[in-house]
Order: C-alpha cells, then sequence, then structure tokens
C-alpha cells in the first residue's frame, strides 16, 4: 500500500529563522515562495527539495495558537509534526485501513492515520500515481 515517505513537515515556532538555519546549517535552498499562508489549513511555510524526487521537507509555521499546528506546538514544541506516506490510490487506501480497522482523520481534504493508531506519529497519505 505505501510507496514511500513523500515528505515530512516540521513544525516551527519562527518560520524565517528556521529557513535561515536549514539554509546556513543544512545547506538547503527553499524552493518557492517562502512564508506563504494557507489560511485553511492554518498555517504559513516553506519548502527543501531533496534532489530531483520530489521529495521534500516542510518548514511550516502556525498562524495562530487556535489552529491545529498551534495547538500541536504548544503541546509538543518544535519538530516533526508528520510524515506523509505516498499510495498510489487514496480512496483504496483508505478503505484498506478501515478494513483493518485504522482510525483515519479527514481535514481540508486530506487524509490522515490517527496518531493513536501510530505510536504517536501523525500521517499523511498523498497520492502519487507512477
Amino acid at each position: 500500500m505505501f510507496k514511500w515517505i513523500d515528505h515530512i513537515v516540521v513544525a516551527v515556532q519562527n518560520l524565517e529563522q528556521a529557513v535561515q538555519d536549514y539554509q546556513n546549517r543544512l545547506g538547503l535552498t527553499p524552493t518557492g515562495e517562502v512564508g506563504k499562508a494557507h489560511p485553511h489549513l492554518g498555517l504559513r511555510n516553506a519548502y527543501f527539495y531533496l534532489g530531483t524526487s520530489g521529495r521534500f521537507i516542510e518548514l511550516a509555521e502556525p498562524l495562530g495558537p487556535d489552529t491545529p499546528l498551534g495547538r500541536t506546538l504548544q503541546r509538543r514544541g518544535e519538530g516533526i509534526h508528520l510524515v506523509a506516506l505516498a499510495v498510489e490510490d487514496l480512496a483504496q487506501a483508505k478503505a484498506e485501513l478501515h478494513r483493518r480497522g485504522v482510525r483515519t482523520i479527514e481535514a481540508t481534504g486530506m487524509l490522515f492515520i490517527h496518531p493513536s493508531e501510530t505510536h504517536g506519529v501523525l500521517i499523511q497519505l498523498v497520492e502519487r500515481k507512477g
């Protein structure tokens, strides 16, 4: 069912500082618009693509304390917010997980495996053909 790790989202308090750290300390270069706000997700972010595979690290700062990411950051602090796994067919993966009794979360058009199912790790499923 799972094909590969697609991306990792890192929750940060200060996006500009985190971007600077990833650039200066890790030698990574952000791609696209840094700090673009996504109100429907309650965050603003920056992407760091890794080679030409399409896989990436996303840094995400909450738009406020009452957003899902804001609440997570208050509870757990900075660090990995989620791991996204690629699947061939999202509907099929969801059906398979439900057959296995796995609890999922659907939010803003995305599918997640509830952290209680994975020992505290929020897993997002993303459809990637091919």
